[in-house]
């Protein structure tokens, strides 16, 4: 044991755990420690908006499979962290809220920046520690990185903001190296051969293949089996776009090839997947989840298996090890497989497939002009991506149609907001992910809605030399609820018409690159220069205002109004 402050001990834990990198804003609740952050090799990255400090975090953490970090001042600056860390929670980042609280001796008496600071959160973390003594606060804190790891998630550390002054005995914890099991042997032999049994096998590539960066497993399985492979919603990255078997991503905007291919199948295997019901609802009318197919679920969190879609068999395991695991026992000598006696006829199917939907794509992105068509404008940044690019997309609809442009051969590429769909996600996330990966580029795509919340932090990457680009899809509106307003409400545009300035203009003006593009033969050649520049950019894309589908047409229905004065307005 070593006798120091409080402060020394949370630093020297951080440390411990491999923390470099901190996110957040300045506050006196935890300046002491701050003080000695630099000192540590620990670098403070300051921001304009705390939620966004959560947002870098979350990029961070999911670029780089280490821990991201946030800290704030107590209060306000704290309860900014909450919609960020939603996000990363349904995105299973393991990021680290650091919470300063209110003095042990005033709390509860409605204090200055005073507000309960635990349950605002209990719903999405993993784990939440209370520093209830200073002599605590290594224990606490490295627990909670442990868990933010082990369960795949953001934890919580709420400190008292006069626990970091004192002098106790301190031990610092060694980080625990937990290795995840691949499943029961017998799930795994149960999978195995159902699969072996299987005539038109399919593999589902989810989160938990990037996570567990078992791309090459899942590559091999597949190589195997000859069974095509779809990528689950918002996972593009989670099997390599150009290999044979690669059919593309599920869910809204995704790809048709992807979805007539699985509705084919005769035996699913799930991999690191909890198969939400935004990415397995219809789509483009195609109802395509098999409803009479064998399921095989893999996934390391128990809780989500044979949640939202009936298994077959359930293999609690991770998602490298279970494929790896299969595999060996498929390739063993008395184990005959089924599906090579139709491998030809299933491959020429996905063949048909893929260049079905590639070409009814391309068909959708030819249109020419100014301003520029969303789907040309998407179809241009895709060819100008350089290879090992990271993108980072905010919700909204012409974001959302990327689904259907983004290939990526390596992961982790493809940082979405997945299925809390927040506003303001995608500019925030890149930079925590450039700061993560420096050596890779990072482009975020924003609607101009959603750029409102998060242009801010251009003035953090001019200050913190952080070369993000953002590619800003400007058509003057709220697309996604617009197209509600249009398809139920006779057109009745109200908050969806946004009057914007220049985007590039605001960007100069807070020392960043800005450049305007109104013509789509413009858009590859100025994301390719952006890129080059090294410098941090906004590319403000002239868009139309032509809208893709809603998100989900059974969200809403046709207005029924029972009082006169409205009966006369609503004409659908």
């Amino acid at each position: 044991m070593t006798r120091m402050s409080p402060s020394e001990a949370f630093v020297e834990t951080l440390v411990a755990h491999g923390v470099t990198d901190v996110f957040g804003i300045v506050g006196s609740a935890y300046m002491d420690a701050l003080d000695i952050f630099p000192a540590a090799g620990i670098r403070f990255w300051s921001v304009a908006h705390e939620q966004n400090a959560a947002h870098m975090a979350d990029g961070y953490s999911r670029a780089s499979g280490r821990h991201g970090v946030c800290i704030a001042q107590n209060g306000p600056g704290i309860t900014n962290f909450v919609t960020a860390i939603a996000a990363a929670y349904w995105a299973h980042s393991p990021v680290v809220a650091i919470t300063p609280e209110t003095g042990s001796m005033t709390i509860g008496l409605g204090g200055f920046q005073e507000t309960e600071q635990l349950p605002i959160f209990s719903k999405i973390t993993r784990y939440q520690a209370h520093v209830n003594r200073p002599e605590r606060i290594a224990e606490l804190t490295h627990r909670a990185f442990h868990l933010a790891l082990l369960e795949r998630g953001p934890t919580q550390v709420n400190i008292p903001r006069d626990y970091f002054y004192g002098e106790f005995d301190y031990t610092i914890p060694k980080p625990l190296v937990v290795r995840r099991a691949a499943g029961s042997p017998e799930s795994l032999d149960e999978a195995a051969a159902l699969l072996a049994r299987a005539r038109f096998p399919v593999i589902l590539a989810g989160g938990g293949v990037i996570m567990s960066d078992g791309q090459r497993e899942a590559v091999a399985l597949a190589e195997h089996l000859e069974a095509p492979v779809v990528c689950s919603y918002l996972h593009n990255d989670a099997f390599p776009a150009s290999h044979r078997l690669a059919c593309g991503p599920l869910g809204y905007q995704g790809s048709k090839a992807a979805m007539r291919i699985l509705a084919q199948a005769d035996v699913v295997l799930v991999l690191g997947s909890r198969l939400g019901p935004f990415g397995t609802l219809p789509q483009y009318g195609i109802d395509y989840w098999p409803k009479e197919a064998k399921v095989i679920q893999v996934d390391a969190d128990h809780r989500v298996l044979g949640l939202v879609k009936g298994v077959d068999v359930a293999v609690h395991g991770d998602a490298k090890g279970a494929a790896r695991e299969i595999l060996a026992r498929l390739e063993q000598a008395n184990v005959a497989i089924a599906a090579r006696a139709n491998a030809a006829e299933r491959l020429a199917e996905v063949d048909r497939q893929k260049r079905a939907w590639a070409e009814e794509l391309e068909g959708m992105s030819t249109a020419s002009g100014s301003p520029i068509a969303p789907r040309r404008a998407l179809r241009e940044l895709a060819r100008a991506l350089p290879k090992g690019s990271m993108v980072t997309t905010d919700i909204g609809n012409v974001c959302s149609v990327a689904n259907s442009y983004l290939a990526f051969d390596e992961a982790p590429s493809f940082f979405a907001a997945m299925s809390f769909g927040n506003c303001g996600y995608a500019f925030p996330t890149a930079m925590g992910a450039k700061v993560a990966r420096p050596d890779r580029p990072a482009v975020a795509y924003v609607g101009d809605g959603a750029w409102g919340m998060s242009l801010n932090e251009v003035l953090t990457c001019v200050r913190e030399s952080i070369a993000v680009v953002a590619v800003v899809f400007n058509n003057g509106q709220w697309g996604a609820e617009k197209k509600n307003q249009i398809d139920y409400y006779a057109d009745r545009f109200l908050g969806t018409n946004l009057n914007n300035p220049s985007f590039a203009a605001v960007a100069r003006a807070m020392g960043a690159d800005g450049v305007t593009v109104d013509h789509p033969d413009q858009v590859g050649d100025a994301l390719r220069a952006a890129l080059a520049s090294g410098r941090p950019t906004v590319l403000e894309l002239m868009l139309t205002q032509e809208l893709g589908e809603p998100f989900r047409r059974d969200a809403l229905k046709k207005p029924k109004r029972l009082l006169p004065k409205y009966a006369a307005y609503t004409v659908v």
